[in-house]
């Protein structure tokens, strides 16, 4: 009885045991549930449900992308339409941005969205509602597509941040849209001229690697306006037009490109004889061609002012005294200095052609004018020393006074220390030459409107130069920007 007793008792405290425990764990399961649902309310604004009521659609598909698009079943190593006439693939281009123009390396970076059009009914798959279906770079390595190329380009890359900007759009019918976003660096051949007064022909040409056109046929798939572009600003240059335009290029067996030929809209079949072009060695080409105009303002201000104004600053000298020797000879040296410096600078910035460029002209026709100004005050100097050693000569300097002495002390001449005397006039000049005086026949008195005109000899305007020394400056103060000018209106009508 006893032992029945305490089986009871050992059963019952052993269900109340179990009843607690389950009570406290259920309780634990129920509030963990609640916490969850609040904080997941609370993180996601209450759009998840943990009981999906329906589900996700994916699942729902029968079949896989692949396996719809029946991947596996063909060569895709193989373009479409194997064995039949070219394929026609449609180009689409948006221009995002020039990146940048470098006259140095001679090409240009630009940053677009290249877009295919083709056709490929192996690629076809049913469908009901018509709807086509997006797939990124993973399909894009498993199917075929166009092997486009830029000729001429040094580095190009797809971008692919945050993952690879490729994107394939596949419809029931087989059309397939190819979108990518590149950027490239391509050879421009540019003409410098006229720089920087220029206007520059750049194109970006694309091309079929291993399709000729009895394969593949690349035309614009919108004519004119399968070229789009953003606006897109310059810092150097203004952009004229932007214009498509097509072509095709000869190869030679060896892989060498022969010769180019453009054509509006190229065909597939060929009317010359006895020459046939329609061999392997024609590929289709597709131009895009853009008009660069320089802007002139920026090397206003650093090449043709500073140039225009150590040119009339060198002119300043024709005004200077021609005795002060320091003053003149240390401006002339600045300004040519100072033409060298601007013209060694252009010339590092530039690539090194073998033609001589429009600022080459000006800027070594204006270090010419700067030079030439120097070499006239060397002619004055040296025209006021004959003239001072004639003087000399003939008694009308004192004997103790030392020329090159004084020069060298201060530059100057001191004209209470020099008795000169006056030059005389023409007329007197005239009268006392022997071989015009009047003879004992002929009238002393001329009647009027006689005149006696005599020709100098060349070693007499030498002579009357080197005696009027100080001619030299006025008659450049009046030559130098008279012929500066003319230079100017020349130099600007033929180039602008």
């Amino acid at each position: 009885m006893k032992v029945d007793v305490l089986a009871c008792l050992t059963v019952a405290a052993a269900s109340l045991v179990a009843m607690v425990t389950g009570g406290r764990s259920s309780g634990r399961r129920k509030h963990k549930e609640v916490f969850l649902g609040e904080n997941s309310k609370f993180k996601f604004g209450g759009r998840i449900d943990y009981k999906l009521k329906k589900q996700d659609s994916t699942k729902t598909l029968l079949i896989k992308s692949e396996q719809l698009l029946r991947i596996e079943e063909h060569d895709f190593a193989i373009r479409p339409g194997f064995g039949g006439s070219a394929i026609p693939v449609g180009i689409d281009v948006q221009v995002e941005s020039i990146d940048s123009i470098s006259e140095v390396n001679m090409d240009f970076t630009m940053t677009l969205y290249l877009r295919h059009y083709w056709k490929d009914e192996r690629l076809a798959f049913p469908s009901r509602n018509n709807q086509s279906r997006t797939f990124d770079s993973r399909l894009v390595k498993k199917i075929w597509v166009p092997d486009v190329f830029f000729v001429h380009s040094k580095r190009s890359f797809i971008h692919d941040t945050t993952t690879e900007n490729i994107m394939l759009r596949v419809y029931p019918d087989g059309n397939i849209l190819y979108s990518v976003r590149v950027t490239v660096t391509a050879l421009c051949s540019m003409d410098f001229s006229s720089f920087p007064l220029d206007t520059q022909n750049c194109s970006l040409e694309l091309e079929s690697y291993a399709y000729n056109e009895n394969d593949l046929m690349l035309y614009w798939k919108n004519g004119n306006d399968s070229l789009r572009t953003d606006e897109i600003v310059l810092s150097q240059f203004f952009i004229e037009h932007f214009h498509p335009s097509s072509g095709l290029a000869f190869y030679s067996s060896t892989g060498g490109q022969s010769y180019l030929m453009k054509r509006p809209q190229p065909g597939p079949e060929c009317h010359i004889e006895p020459v046939c072009v329609c061999v392997s060695g024609w590929y289709n080409r597709l131009f895009i061609n853009f008009i660069l105009r320089r802007h002139i303002f920026f090397f206003m201000l650093q090449t043709y002012f500073p140039t225009m104004l150590m040119v009339v600053l060198s002119w300043v000298s024709f005004w200077i005294d021609r005795r002060a020797v320091p003053a003149r000879v240390s401006l002339g040296i600045t300004t040519v200095l100072t033409m060298s410096t601007i013209i060694t600078g252009v010339s590092s910035s530039m690539p090194q052609v073998s033609y001589v460029k429009a600022v080459d002209i000006y800027l070594w026709t204006s270090f010419l004018f700067v030079f030439l100004s120097v070499i006239e005050y060397a002619a004055v100097n040296y025209c006021t020393t004959l003239e001072e050693m004639r003087k000399m000569r003939r008694g009308k300097l004192p004997s103790t006074f030392n020329a090159s002495q004084a020069m060298a002390f201060d530059g100057c001449f001191h004209d209470n220390d020099i008795e000169l005397t006056p030059f005389p006039s023409m007329a007197q000049a005239l009268t006392s030459d022997p071989l015009t005086a009047p003879s004992p026949h002929q009238d002393p008195c001329p009647s009027e409107g006689t005149r006696l005109r005599r020709q100098r000899s060349l070693r007499e305007n030498v002579d009357l130069l080197v005696s009027n020394s100080y001619m030299i400056d006025s008659y450049s103060r009046l030559a130098f920007p008279l012929s500066y000018l003319l230079f100017n209106t020349i130099y600007w009508s033929l180039y602008s």
